[in-house]
């Protein structure tokens, strides 16, 4: 796993460990790669409560209650798609926020309309789901190192913007 991937992972653990909140990954192009990075950080069983990869429309659609319909009209490779991901997630797993990606990691699957390297990401919580559009195509295993990333620090962001900044620890 890359360093910035870990540095990234431990600066969630710091955001979330000891708060009784939870965290859930939904994955599809990403393949588990999303919580792979988060569970290197010893502890995050305190926080992590697990994924689903969702490879197929079929697991999006039964695990994960992205809607058949929506899935027909935009492909599974698009921002709604991702954004209810995130909301089936939480609602399957329990948890207070949760993380997804999907998209065309590539060497194949892409369209003209949706060419590889087109990769959909969001994060959240009930309330509010934000979303990213990852485009550029730099081969299959940077496509995957670069969504984990982007992934990694969308939920960072999203975490600073909502919640109070946790007091440091001191010794006494």
């Amino acid at each position: 796993m890359e360093l910035e991937n870990k540095v990234l992972s431990r600066e969630i653990h710091m955001r979330l460990y000891d708060t009784g909140l939870t965290l859930a990954t939904a994955e599809s192009c990403t393949g588990g790669h999303i919580a792979e990075a988060i569970i290197a950080v010893p502890g995050s069983s305190e926080y992590f409560k697990g994924g689903i990869i969702s490879y197929t429309n079929e697991i999006k659609e039964r695990l994960l209650g992205v809607d058949h319909q929506l899935l027909e009209e935009k492909t599974a490779v698009c921002e709604e798609v991702a954004k209810a991901m995130v909301s089936g997630a939480i609602s399957t797993m329990q948890t207070d926020f949760a993380i997804a990606a999907t998209g065309f990691a590539g060497p194949g699957g892409g369209t003209k309309e949706i060419p590889v390297g087109t990769i959909w990401l969001a994060c959240g919580s009930a309330d509010e789901v934000v979303a990213c559009k990852l485009e550029e195509d730099e081969g299959r295993d940077m496509n995957l190192v670069k969504a984990t990333r982007q992934a990694l620090q969308l939920f960072i962001d999203f975490l600073n913007a909502h919640l109070p900044e946790k007091e440091p620890q001191t010794d006494i």
